[in-house]
């Protein structure tokens, strides 16, 4: 596969750069594919999710937390820096990305400051060629509720606000360490997930920490030559066993996100419940556990775009995006949805 076949035209008007009024108020695409027929597209409203959505289903939703993982400060020499976390690797520990206009040196010193004037140091001890890895003198987590800024992707114009500190959080999320995030979830609010409940339709959750490797563009017109960041996910075993026996009652696996779709696919691969992945997915994919797909729509020559091709079928996706670009749908993490399922399962 070659990176050119995954890019598009994008008018940049078309960019999402705040959310709507209400989290439900989005459009939402259903992409009906078969391996025969030509793709259909049906423009819906998101709320109509509910019509594609049936009793027995399993819907699974990424219960990841945006941290504030966006941190500036100064060199020893003076200079502005700003680091973005990619992930954290232990209690004073992570790995990040480095904006300055020299990168400071392993074993020196980064003073991270704040608005109020606090300011406390930050030890550059590593580099694996691609993040650098620093170490906190204190918990990375309570530091970054001091210091930190909210992450927002870098297509997004606007300094994050409040509305962005509500908005760019999906309504289920608990578990910290996302440094974006999980974008098909903030479709949901909580009166749309009790009515789905109440269809019949069951809920689970799985957790995988979205890096900032997932904006880090893909340099490599071989495919096969492209690394893959890291990202740690969590399985429950009781979102296992219900996966287990959604499939045995003829009910579909549907993923809200690829984020949550990776996290599932990760485990039906290496059989662990957590750990690190970088399971990158390309058309030809064999998928064992996702039958159905929520998603946004993604970037030009991203990886996330190659997932979708490899779910619902390049032509597919390719038919879809340019429908979605004619009839001016909303894109990327503020953007609108779509709904699509793997071919060998569209049945709907």
């Amino acid at each position: 596969m070659k990176l050119s076949d995954f890019n598009y035209n994008l008018p940049p008007n078309l960019i999402a750069q705040h959310p709507l009024a209400n989290r439900t108020d989005s459009r939402l695409l259903e992409v009906r594919t078969s391996g025969v027929n030509p793709v259909r597209l049906l423009d819906r409203q998101f709320i109509e999710i509910l019509d594609l959505i049936r009793p027995g289903d399993l819907l699974v939703l990424n219960d990841t937390k945006v941290i504030p993982a966006r941190l500036h400060g100064k060199k020893e020499t003076g200079g502005n820096v700003e680091l973005l976390i990619e992930r954290i690797s232990g209690d004073k520990q992570a790995w990040v990305q480095i904006r300055a206009s020299k990168v400071p040196k392993t074993g020196s010193i980064v003073h991270i400051h704040n608005k109020e004037g606090e300011t406390f140091p930050v030890e550059m001890i590593g580099y694996d060629g691609r993040f650098y890895e620093v170490r906190f003198p204190e918990n990375v987590f309570e530091l970054l509720e001091r210091f930190g800024e909210l992450p927002l992707p870098p297509y997004i114009e606007h300094l994050p606000d409040h509305d962005d500190a509500q908005r760019y959080q999906t309504v289920i999320a608990k578990n910290p360490g996302a440094v974006a995030a999980p974008t098909a979830g903030l479709h949901f609010d909580e009166a749309i997930l009790a009515k789905i409940q109440e269809m019949g339709v069951r809920q689970a959750s799985v957790t995988l920490h979205v890096g900032a490797g997932t904006f880090t563009p893909v340099r490599e017109e071989d495919l096969s030559k492209h690394r893959m960041h890291h990202e740690w996910f969590s399985v429950p075993k009781a979102t296992i066993a219900a996966i287990e026996q959604t499939h045995r009652s003829g009910g579909r696996v549907i993923a809200v996100g690829t984020t949550s779709l990776r996290a599932l696919e990760s485990q039906a691969l290496s059989k662990t419940s957590s750990g690190e992945t970088n399971l990158f997915i390309t058309p030809g994919f064999e998928f064992k556990t996702v039958d159905c797909l929520l998603t946004n729509f993604h970037l030009p020559k991203s990886t996330l775009l190659m997932l979708v091709s490899a779910f619902a079928g390049m032509e597919n996706i390719q038919a879809a995006y340019q429908h979605a670009i004619h009839q001016e749908y909303r894109f990327f993490s503020y953007g609108d949805a779509m709904f699509l399922c793997r071919l060998e399962n569209t049945k709907l």
